[in-house]
């Protein structure tokens, strides 16, 4: 299993929210490439990013941080937030970054995002951010009526490479992983499934392994000191 620790951007920053809400924010760097050079350098290979404002409002106002990162580490780099078009998911690989995430995109336009995955392939990953058993979108400021279990059922019948599920109720909350939601998934769909939302110890990471997820995404752990980097990526092995 795959460890991918994260930076949340907001004004250049790297901040985390609290279940997703932009008021209960914490600025934790002022320098996000810094940060990822702290990644690579504690054993990481790839690195979770997400730009919130772009998730929020639909457009990009840390790509050039995202870029910072991608052309100043050797991190292969996924990104989600306000990807909604074509114009912009090149943008974004053409700067080198390894794999971009829709997930307001593909419950508001089925059909583009059907297209994005024919073209694209292993580049696009899908988020589902789950909020009481429906998919959350536009920064989860927004529910929508798709159930999570609906949507992945989509996604896996049209041979999405990538899911990264997030259980809401648990993310930035140091309570622990939604063990049952991932299992659950793992056993019912063909995709490479990344938890996120809560992994807060090695036991987390350790039964997520055991289930056979293929990546869990470390956020505020690691930033709290919570859990060490180069330890969580030792025990997902």
């Amino acid at each position: 299993m795959i460890i991918l620790p994260a930076i949340d951007l907001y004004e250049g920053k790297a901040v985390r929210l609290l279940r997703g809400d932009y008021a209960q924010m914490t600025v934790y760097s002022d320098s996000p490439l810094e940060v990822a050079k702290d990644f690579q350098a504690a054993g990481a290979e790839y690195i979770h990013m997400v730009d919130l404002a772009g998730a929020r409002d639909g457009d990009t106002p840390n790509f050039d941080t995202v870029a910072a990162v991608a052309a100043g580490t050797d991190l292969k780099v996924e990104i989600g937030g306000g990807i909604r078009s074509e114009a912009v998911i090149r943008r974004y690989l053409d700067a080198g970054v390894e794999r971009v995430i829709l997930g307001t995109a593909a419950i508001t336009d089925w059909d583009f995002f059907r297209e994005m995955v024919e073209k694209y392939g292993s580049h696009i990953a899908a988020g589902a951010d789950c909020r009481d058993g429906y998919v959350a979108i536009k920064g989860w400021l927004e529910t929508s009526a798709v159930t999570c279990d609906e949507f992945c059922g989509r996604l896996d019948a049209i041979g999405v490479k990538t899911l990264i599920c997030t259980d809401i109720s648990k993310d930035g909350a140091m309570g622990g992983a939604n063990r049952a939601l991932y299992s659950e998934l793992s056993a019912r769909y063909s995709m490479d499934i990344i938890a996120s939302g809560g992994v807060s110890s090695l036991e987390d990471i350790q039964a997520l392994r055991d289930m056979g997820l293929h990546g869990a995404i470390l956020g505020r752990a690691y930033y709290t000191g919570a859990v060490k980097l180069r330890e969580a990526i030792e025990v997902a092995l």
